[in-house]
């Protein structure tokens, strides 16, 4: 399997029971929900997210990323788009799923996924994503890795809220973390430390995940980081 492809697999699989570990990877208790509203690794992570995407067709998501730093891995504003597209699994919510992502000089390897019932567009964003901020902070992968996890489980806010989908608005869920906030690492960031992570996700749209942003800011408020996907939902 190609690399992108095998850690992308490694970390859908790994996130929802890991999401809690700490850097020596000892999990942490998993919160309880509380007052309907379910914890971020649920939304994120243990739905069958592909079960509302019709066979045949292809799902395309818009990819923004531009940074103040532009050095290493942050060069010039890139934009481009990771397609999926879909046919029927061998379980009725799963999908196999061919992945373009990126195009161009931009293209990575990544997938094919055989009867996934979860969206890899997740895990293949955070994983590009990590890959980056790890080159630039010369951190260690899975230091960054682990962090988010923690993040997501122990520091994350889930809200209910409102999708414009085909011309209505539709039920939704966003997920917000700052997952380095109190970083003992803190010094070594440079400005990272203040890194937000949304997602908005929704039921209703096919794939269910809707939009994912990691925004860092300077101190005088210019942009450290905005990298963003977002659902066309004019494709297909």
């Amino acid at each position: 399997m190609k690399p992108i492809a095998f850690a992308a697999a490694l970390m859908l699989a790994t996130l929802p029971s890991l999401a809690g570990a700490a850097p020596d990877d000892k999990p942490a208790p998993v919160p309880a929900a509380t007052n309907g509203t379910p914890d971020a690794a649920d939304v994120l992570f243990e739905q069958p997210q592909m079960k509302n995407t019709q066979p045949g067709t292809t799902l395309r998501y818009v990819y923004l990323r531009r940074s103040g730093i532009t050095r290493g891995p942050y060069g010039p504003p890139m934009e481009d788009e990771i397609k999926l597209k879909i046919e029927s699994g061998k379980n009725a919510d799963a999908r196999d799923i061919q992945v373009q992502m990126f195009s161009g000089a931009n293209r990575a390897p990544a997938g094919p996924f055989d009867d996934m019932a979860g969206n890899p567009v997740l895990p293949l964003f955070l994983e590009n994503h990590m890959k980056g901020l790890a080159a630039l902070l010369e951190a260690n992968p899975r230091y960054i890795k682990n962090a988010i996890r923690i993040g997501l489980r122990n520091k994350a806010t889930v809200t209910a809220t409102k999708v414009d989908f085909k011309g209505k608005q539709v039920d939704g869920w966003r997920v917000v973390t700052k997952p380095f906030e109190g970083d003992p690492e803190t010094a070594k960031m440079r400005g990272f430390d203040g890194i937000t992570y949304t997602f908005v996700t929704s039921p209703d749209v096919p794939g269910e995940i809707v939009s994912i942003e990691a925004q860092a800011k300077k101190p005088d408020g210019g942009e450290l980081l905005e990298e963003r996907l977002s659902y066309d939902q004019n494709a297909g």
